[in-house]
């Protein structure tokens, strides 16, 4: 099995993680203003990319700008990479390809631990996502461990380009903020994504 084969419930049981429901858990976040190139570039792509209708047009017009300014955001002290093989445990069939990977570290080159942020940009249903969303997040959690570079939290999002739903796994406790945000405030998620590399979300 990898990744995209998870369910919600599958991933929760496999890995006995306690889930947490709430709503709003992310909107007490620092908004953080996006810049001029961003906020022109979604007002031109979101519309395209919805018009086209596919993960990969919402990945590449939309998520990766958004991703694109948070490494801006932080001068670049932290890396993003797209598209790249993530296999952690194959025993545990957390293998697979992830959409967007955030690192902790610089090097843009090789993915360093500590792992802090997976993106799984979906075509219409996010729900879809969030059982491969939570199983990258476990496996996250191990090759931040592995690496000997364990960081308190591990978070993850599932998107539509348009609309976004976070998550954030602290130990065994899975929190999955029920609240759909949108690209229309993308301030907001500027500042929930800032606050997960800053480990305050």
């Amino acid at each position: 099995m990898a990744y995209s084969n998870f369910t919600l419930a599958e991933v929760q049981q496999k890995f006995q993680l306690d889930k947490v429901l709430s709503r709003g858990y992310f909107s007490e976040m620092e908004p953080v203003e996006p810049s001029a190139y961003l906020t022109t570039g979604l007002a031109k792509k979101a519309s395209l990319a919805t018009a086209i209708g596919t993960e990969k047009a919402r990945s590449e017009l939309i998520v990766a700008d958004v991703l694109v300014e948070l490494l801006e955001h932080f001068h670049y002290r932290i890396s993003f990479f797209s598209g790249i093989e993530f296999s952690v445990d194959p025993g545990s069939d957390l293998t697979g390809v992830c959409d967007f990977l955030v690192s902790l570290s610089p090097d843009q080159l090789d993915l360093q631990a500590p792992v802090i942020v997976l993106v799984e940009a979906k075509n219409l249903d996010m729900k879809q996502g969030l059982g491969q969303c939570v199983a990258e997040m476990v496996a996250a959690q191990r090759f931040n461990a592995e690496q000997g570079n364990e960081i308190p939290c591990v978070y993850g999002a599932t998107t539509t380009g348009i609309d976004w739903q976070f998550l954030k796994l602290e130990g065994k406790q899975l929190h999955l903020d029920m609240a759909t945000y949108t690209i229309e405030r993308c301030d907001r998620l500027l500042g929930i994504l800032v606050s997960m590399v800053e480990q305050k979300a």
